[in-house]
């Protein structure tokens, strides 16, 4: 049996080493070299990728799993050379919490006015600004899977009043619910900061619009480290300059890497970063893939199957 590994960004050689101690004699292969010196495309029945370049899978007629180094898979949903094999995405603790530690710091910084006091420093001036207490502040969480869940935990603890939405109605603990069209309706006008960690889906694509933002109070704040599809940039855009939001802060883009010329690089009330929000660690999600690879061998079912229909 020999695995693929493609990620533009994960380390090969971690990944080799981590594998390499807890499957012994299993043969890897770093893309593009699907052949290796003395192999054959052949012989590749598996592949572990991250948002791998478009036909990537062309030309493995053997392949038979795909595993994606991350929880989003929409990317290779859209290959058309992806075979009809099962395609596993990552589930880690890891994961889930530095995405709710992601989420905790936007919150954070912009409840308690960072960038304010940022600008302050520089300035040289002794400046307090006041804020409300944690339990007076509403975050909305679009989104109460393993990562939504994850964020809401660690909300809570730090004092914020968590509101949650998914497409069917879920109970967490210290979490207000909200289910379907009209739950999301009546969640969006109690948001201060809503963060959308979504998957992506024809029915979440473009969800963070103009209808949406006009929705949320004025003066309040999007986070989205979900899908860039979620987001359409030229209604974000408008909304803030029309003070209606007070700002955002975007890990994700349709576009990635995003553009230099890009507005959101130099908007006074964006905050950017290069969809860094979560990793998947090696060292902590190689047991995941020891399970799937393993299971594989084995012939016994396999966790965290992706619904092709639902797209997650």
């Amino acid at each position: 049996m020999t695995l693929l590994f493609c990620s533009n960004i994960d380390n090969a050689g971690l990944w080799r080493d981590a594998l390499g101690r807890r499957l012994p004699g299993l043969s890897m292969r770093v893309w593009p070299d699907i052949g290796g010196p003395d192999g054959d495309p052949d012989d590749i029945d598996m592949a572990l990728v991250w948002q791998p370049p478009q036909g990537v899978f062309a030309g493995l007629s053997n392949l038979r799993l795909v595993m994606s180094l991350g929880a989003g898979v929409e990317t290779l949903l859209r290959d058309p050379t992806l075979p009809d094999v099962p395609l596993v995405r990552m589930v880690s603790d890891s994961l889930s919490d530095d995405m709710a530690g992601f989420v905790a710091l936007q919150v954070l910084r912009w409840h308690r006015h960072s960038d304010a006091f940022d600008a302050a420093q520089k300035a040289g001036v002794w400046q307090w600004l006041p804020y409300r207490p944690a339990r007076e502040v509403s975050v909305g969480l679009l989104g109460l899977g393993e990562l939504g869940s994850a964020a809401a935990r660690v909300l809570t603890a730090l004092g914020y009043r968590v509101l949650g939405w998914s497409r069917s109605p879920k109970q967490l603990p210290g979490v207000e619910g909200f289910a379907g069209a009209d739950g999301l309706a009546a969640m969006l006008p109690r948001c201060d900061l809503l963060v959308c960690l979504l998957p992506l889906t024809a029915d979440t694509q473009g969800i963070l619009d103009r209808d949406l933002f006009a929705r949320l109070p004025a003066g309040a704040v999007v986070i989205n480290a979900g899908r860039g599809g979620h987001l359409v940039e030229a209604d974000l855009l408008d909304a803030l300059d029309r003070g209606h939001l007070a700002g955002a802060s975007l890990d994700v883009f349709s576009e990635e890497p995003l553009p230099p010329a890009h507005p959101f690089w130099r908007h006074p009330r964006v905050r950017v970063s290069p969809h860094s929000a979560a990793a998947t660690h090696p060292s902590q999600a190689v047991e995941q893939v020891v399970a799937t690879v393993t299971a594989f061998r084995e012939g016994r079912p396999l966790a965290n199957v992706i619904d092709r229909r639902r797209g997650y």
